[in-house]
């Protein structure tokens, strides 16, 4: 794709500059935590002589991939300081970017299938409520009062034991989200250039100096690598290795419908999970594809066990037809938490490993990265998820934990 058939927005159209020989910061990819990491080293640290490196367009990855899911109820006291300081961040940012991307909290219910379920739960909902998190257990009547199209007969394949819900979670509308931060970048004086692929890194022994790209040569202070997805062939060509794999991971849309879905139900157990968008399209989802790839689709079992298990939830949705179907990578860590920090090599830092936890965390993974860019040391919040804790075993480890891998 050239520079002159990228992709346009209405209600925005930025600049996108030839690179300058050099810059303070230069972030490598302009996805959701890209653009949130330089829309907060402007605000937050008032560095601004930062470049903004995609190889494709603006927001054309993962953050053009994603089912639009925002919580904060993760088990880990770790993983819900960050989660939640994303959620609190959401919440102001409509107002503070003057930006409507139809965030809405119309709640996130999990549910329970099996007395592992629902021990599981319960637990989670009191850690919840200990790391000051809104949390609450529901007995099966109280979830068909919350989403009364949700199928709790007793009778059913999966059925329902309880579940937690989060009333504050919710949706946005993923590409609004990107371009909201990426206007307020572009305003701040950031330069986001497309069409720029970072095919090597400049080093002056163990420190980067820069890097090479598909448009010339770029000095910089300081390189983010913010790339979901790619996140391992770019630390190789850095000259380190990173503890991840990339998966793909897809999802649908059905046809618009009327709205009958209120909130978003999600199965940990069955690995579903269901939303209906502001349009009427209803968004279905389920875990990582088994195999690796940086395939951007999946594999037609996965996406027929998951009809097959949303169906039995939902009947109603046995009229639905599938609109389209699509697939992201996400780069998976050991214990399915993200690598957010510094890198054997100086000057280099590293923002991975979010597997499907990436889109709820944009503007806290943002805050924090900057943080560690503008400051050479990790934010209190993403110090725990430093690269160093896969060789001291100090793992956060979500698998399963998390509710389910979304």
């Amino acid at each position: 794709m050239t520079t002159e058939s990228l992709p346009e927005h209405p209600d925005f159209l930025w600049r996108n500059p030839e690179p300058r020989s050099s810059y303070d910061v230069v972030i490598v990819g302009a996805g959701g935590h890209g653009l949130a990491t330089a829309y907060y080293l402007a605000k937050n640290h008032g560095i601004t002589n930062v470049a903004v490196l995609e190889k494709g367009w603006l927001a054309g990855g993962n953050m053009a991939r994603n089912t639009t899911i925002i919580r904060s109820n993760y088990l880990w006291d770790e993983s819900a300081a960050i989660y939640e300081h994303a959620l609190k961040l959401w919440e102001r940012l409509p107002d503070e970017l003057e930006y409507d991307f139809l965030f809405s909290q119309r709640g996130v219910l999990n549910l329970a299938h099996t007395l592992q379920d629902v021990r599981e739960g319960v637990r989670r909902v009191n850690a919840n409520r200990l790391n000051g998190v809104d949390a609450q257990w529901l007995e099966p009547d109280e979830i068909a009062e919350v989403c009364p199209i949700l199928n709790v007969s007793p009778r059913t394949r999966y059925p329902v034991l309880g579940g937690t819900f989060q009333p504050r979670a919710g949706i946005a509308k993923h590409d609004h989200v990107a371009w909201a931060l990426a206007r307020r970048a572009d305003e701040m004086g950031v330069d986001l250039i497309q069409g720029c692929e970072v095919t090597g890194f400049l080093k002056d022994g163990d420190r980067v100096v820069g890097v090479e790209t598909s448009r010339g040569r770029i000095l910089a202070d300081r390189v983010g690598l913010a790339a979901a997805g790619h996140s391992s062939v770019l630390a190789q060509r850095a000259g380190f290795r990173l503890p991840v794999q990339s998966h793909p991971l897809q999802a649908l849309v059905s046809e618009l419908h009327e709205p009958v879905h209120p909130t978003v139900v999600m199965s940990n157990h069955v690995h579903v999970y269901v939303s209906q968008a502001h349009k009427g399209e209803l968004v279905m989802g389920a875990g990582v594809d088994a195999y690796n790839g940086y395939g951007q689709r999946g594999s037609f079992h996965v996406i027929e066990q998951q009809m097959a298990a949303a169906v039995e939830l939902f009947p109603v949705f046995a009229r639905a037809h599938v609109l389209r179907t699509w697939g992201g990578i996400v780069d998976v860590t050991p214990d399915a938490s993200p690598i957010i920090g510094t890198t054997p090599i100086d000057n280099l830092y590293i923002n991975c490993g979010w597997g499907t936890g990436g889109f709820k965390a944009t503007p806290a993974a943002g805050w924090t990265f900057a943080h560690t860019i503008a400051t050479g040391e990790p934010h209190p919040l993403n110090a725990p998820f430093a690269l160093e804790r896969f060789t001291t075993g100090a793992l956060i480890d979500e698998h399963g934990a998390a509710a389910v891998a979304h």
